[in-house]
Formats: structure tokens, sequence, C-alpha cells
């Protein structure tokens, strides 16, 4: 027994290379190139970490859920949470970038609420550390709900229905922007996919993925080069990258992770993604300038955006022939959409059922 341990625990330190083997086999195709970023094995989403200070309850979760889809956090009760991040859009919106109070809009679009638990960071340049600091965010924003956290507190505080369960949950009739935060938080916490036909192929369902889905999955982790940055079981490194990509306005362009770091290499750079999902949110890219994800594929392949200075040495010409950019985006169509319904039919809660 105590060498079949040691054994296990051999080959669980293994460095990816040596167990993928030659062929496309199921270890092959699911573990990360060496020659690519991406230290972890392509997989099953695990259990989301629920911090220490903002623990689960279903209680905690169904006030979150109420708040994410009340237009009455907005100034003029007529954007939630929802608005931007839809569950019927893959957790974002329409795009190309987001619209908020009055018709305004955006300069970037909205990222995805699903599996955004398992980000390091939040928003496109990263600028908050945590989905409870991310909440906080938009209620306050000018062009988002256009708020203030003091005003959206009082409306809070005005519902009786809100009150109670706060009490019941907090232990106080006091409601704060932080417990707002926790609550919203612990239910954007439970928006996991999990059930892709990737996730079943991984759990041993071999028949989950096509033939062509199959090649465009050895693709994505080899001559695609899509394992630089999308990697793990979240399909995303939480970094940050200048892919090259159009900018809306050329007269101003988005710096991205710079507007927060100062770091001249973080200029146009912007988070990575999750690709789960990620044919129920075109248009794509920050700023939604490419309209299907044959056209992503295309930018990739060319090696983005000619011109720009600080463009990623990650990014560089592929090479892919058309029957490969198929392949690539077959699997990325419809090997990574979720079939688990209670993330994709979510449906939003009627105002009519909102606490009063």
């Amino acid at each position: 027994m105590k060498k079949l341990n040691f054994l296990m625990s051999f080959f669980l330190i293994l460095p990816p290379f040596l167990l993928s083997g030659q062929g496309q086999s199921f270890k092959s195709i699911t573990t990360v190139n060496v020659q690519s970023l991406g230290p972890q094995k392509l997989g099953n989403l695990p259990a989301v970490i629920t911090p220490v200070n903002n623990p689960q309850s279903n209680l905690k979760i169904l006030i979150g859920k109420q708040l994410y889809f009340d237009t009455r956090l907005s100034k003029d009760n007529t954007i939630s949470c929802a608005t931007c991040h839809n569950p019927a859009m893959g957790w974002s919106d329409a795009g190309p970038t987001s619209t908020g109070i009055g018709g305004q809009k955006g300069g970037r679009r909205s990222p995805p609420v699903s599996n955004a638990a398992y980000a390091p960071l939040q928003f496109w340049d990263g600028r908050a550390p945590t989905l409870e600091e991310q909440a906080k965010g938009p209620v306050e924003n000018p062009v988002e709900m256009g708020n203030t956290h003091e005003s959206m507190i009082r409306s809070v505080q005005d519902i009786p229905g809100y009150v109670k369960e706060f009490e019941q949950v907090f232990g106080t009739s006091i409601v704060t922007i932080d417990m707002v935060a926790e609550a919203i938080a612990a239910f954007e916490r439970t928006i996991v996919t999990t059930d892709s036909p990737f996730d079943r192929y991984v759990r041993g369902e071999d028949m989950a993925l096509t033939k062509l889905e199959k090649k465009g999955l050895e693709i994505f982790n080899g001559k695609g080069h899509c394992t630089a940055c999308h990697w793990g079981g979240y399909f995303s490194d939480g970094r940050f990258h200048n892919l090259g990509v159009k900018p809306a306005d050329p007269s101003k362009p988005d710096e991205g992770r710079y507007t927060i770091t100062k770091d001249k290499a973080d200029m146009g750079a912007f988070k990575t993604p999750t690709i789960r999902d990620v044919a129920l949110r075109a248009p794509y890219m920050h700023n939604g300038s490419e309209k299907t994800l044959e056209d992503v594929v295309d930018l990739y392949n060319k090696g983005g955006r000619a011109g720009d200075p600080n463009i990623s040495p990650l990014i560089f010409p592929l090479g892919l022939s058309i029957a490969e950019k198929k392949a690539l985006v077959a699997f990325l169509t419809t090997a990574m959409t979720s079939l688990n319904p209670e993330v994709a039919n979510v449906n939003p809660i009627p105002a009519s059922e909102l606490p009063k």
C-alpha cells in the first residue's frame, strides 16, 4: 500500500510534458503543452473557495439574487446588475459595450459574471480584488447605475422585506454597503458552469465531443497557442495581456491595466476572459470589436493588429489553415457551452416578487 501511495504521489508531481505522451490520447489533448505559458491542465472547475469573512448561506444567496435583479439599486430605477450581466446572454450583454443609466454607453463591454468566482481580480483592468469590491463599483459609476452608495442604501433600507432578510442573515436591521456587496457576491459564487460537453469529456464520456471538436481541442492546446493564456479549469490565467485589439476610438486608445498599475508594460493590456460559454457572449474583446468567434480566431491567426508597439510576445502569426480554424471554432462554440440548467436557465426575478 505504501508503494502504491508513493507511485501515485510521484505521478502527480510529474511535469505535464512527461504525462502527455505522443498520441492524441485524452491526457495529451487536455494537458497544457510545455511550450505554452500556462502550467495547469485543462479540466473541470474545482470547488469555489468561499472567503472566511463572507460565508455562504441559503438566505444570503437569495438576498444576493434579489439585489442582482433589482433595478432599485440604480438612481432612476432602470438598471440592475442583470441589465449588463444577463443570464440569457452568457451573463454578459449584447454589446459591443454596455449601456447604463440614461442610455449612456460605456467604453468596455461587460465581462461575464459566470465563473467570476475563480478570477483572482475583477473588471477588465483588475481594479477590484474581490467579488465583494466589484459589486460596489457599478452603483456609483455615473455611466452605469449613476447612484451613490448612501442613496442606494437608503432605498434598500426603506424596503421592509429587505430589512427583515438582512437582519436574519447579518443580525442587524441597519443595512450597509458591505452587507449588500457580500450578499451579491454570495449569489455570484453560485453561478458556476460545470457541465459543458468538454466537462463531460474530461469526466470520461469520449462521445461527448465530436471528431471535429476533438480536433479543435487539439489545436486549442497546440498550434493555436490558446493555452498560453486560457488554461486550467477556469480557462484563463487571470493575467493581463495586450492582444493587438482594434481600438474603438484610435484617437483615445483604452490604456487598460496601465490605468491601475502605471507600469508601461501594462499599456493596453486587459484581463484574460474565460472561454467557458464564450459562444453566448458575442461580440468579443473588451470593446466588442470582434463580432464573431471566427473574427477572433482570424485576429489571433494573423498575430493581432499590426502596429501596436506594446503587443504581448505571446501573440504572433499562427498559420492556421481554414480547416484548423473551423475545428477550433467548433470546439469553442459547442464543446465549451454549459448545459447545467441551474446556471444556463436562471430567470430574472420579476419586480412583483422582489421584497416590498
